[in-house]
């Protein structure tokens, strides 16, 4: 009786207990100096996995998945996830090649980012993630060369933007369905991807109204939704298990409270890797992405982008403070 109580008592604080993880990887990695390593690891088996989609693309390779064309595991937005993270720290890391005069891993490095970028743009890409590679763009400008960086690299993410959206009917066929299924759910009011996101943040944002100070407890997401449900049609009789929308997950669960909590760890986590160095911008990268993409989606509470926001802040955080004078 034990077990199971306690078992229910953990799945009720869902993703919660896994962000508890991050003091400890700080910790351990701030005396441990093979937190390199485990960066090393993370982008070998991103290549692996970038070569398997681009050998499903190519007819190099049948595989038989039950994922989109090109996505080998998990679902197109882990994948493009893990290919933006790590396309952003290869171009970091060739530019300190550059400046070390290193021209052959240079344009390696240069090469394997512009693979993982073109996967992200023709094979499979998660819509969050469309507007995450601009906003990283003109960051990275601005962390190069203050100011004058990022107002080069706004024209620049403009014209990656403006040949991507030319070169990739994929690219354009995904944000063109996005567009009608606003459309369509705005005038007839079904059931589409795009509708149900919408009708989601209208009800959760109805139960924060409803105990906006303390919550209505952990667990009690899946519970909300379906009692909303009752007697609906089209898009407002879609059950849902979140809201897609971290925020508004933490704010149904434990309130204003809660959700000024997320808002100063994810503040905690950008000044923590508020430095230079191929590091901290690989941090950055991390949060940033977390930070944006939560806004259609409960990234920390889902198993793969929690873990990897998880692991990601706690071992770069700690080599960050571990290289702190």
């Amino acid at each position: 009786m034990g077990r199971r109580k306690l078992a229910r008592t953990l799945r009720r604080l869902g993703g919660f207990h896994r962000l508890l993880t991050i003091p400890l990887l700080l910790a351990q990695f701030r005396r441990s100096e093979n937190g390199r390593w485990v960066l090393y690891g993370f982008l070998a088996s991103a290549v692996v996995l970038l070569l398997a989609s681009w050998a499903l693309v190519l007819g190099l390779m049948s595989w038989q998945t039950n994922h989109i064309f090109g996505v080998v595991v998990h679902d197109v937005i882990a994948q493009s996830t893990i290919f933006l993270i790590c396309s952003f720290a290869l171009i970091w890391f060739m530019r300190d090649l550059v400046l070390e005069r290193n021209w052959r891993l240079a344009i390696c490095s240069a090469a394997l980012a512009a693979s993982f970028l073109a996967n992200i743009v023709f094979v499979a890409t998660s819509r969050a993630d469309i507007v995450v590679l601009p906003m990283l763009i003109v960051l990275l400008g601005w962390r190069w060369s203050g100011w004058r960086g990022a107002i080069l690299a706004c024209v620049a993410a403009g014209a990656v933007a403006a040949g991507t959206w030319v070169g990739s009917p994929y690219l354009r066929e995904r944000v063109q369905r996005a567009i009608d299924d606003v459309e369509i759910y705005r005038t007839t009011h079904v059931h589409n991807d795009v509708g149900d996101h919408i009708e989601f943040l209208k009800k959760s944002i109805a139960f924060v109204g409803e105990a906006p100070v303390i919550g209505h407890g952990t667990g009690s997401i899946p519970e909300l939704f379906r009692r909303s449900t009752v007697g609906q049609t089209g898009a407002t009789a879609v059950v849902s298990v979140n809201p897609h929308n971290q925020i508004l997950a933490v704010a149904i669960q434990i309130g204003a409270l809660g959700a000024a909590l997320l808002l100063a760890m994810w503040v905690a986590h950008l000044v923590l890797f508020y430095r230079t160095g191929l590091t901290a911008w690989i941090g950055t990268v991390v949060v940033v992405e977390n930070v944006v993409s939560s806004l259609t989606s409960s990234h920390l509470f889902d198993f793969v982008h929690g873990w990897l926001y998880v692991l990601g802040v706690g071992i770069l955080g700690g080599m960050i403070q571990r290289d702190r004078p």
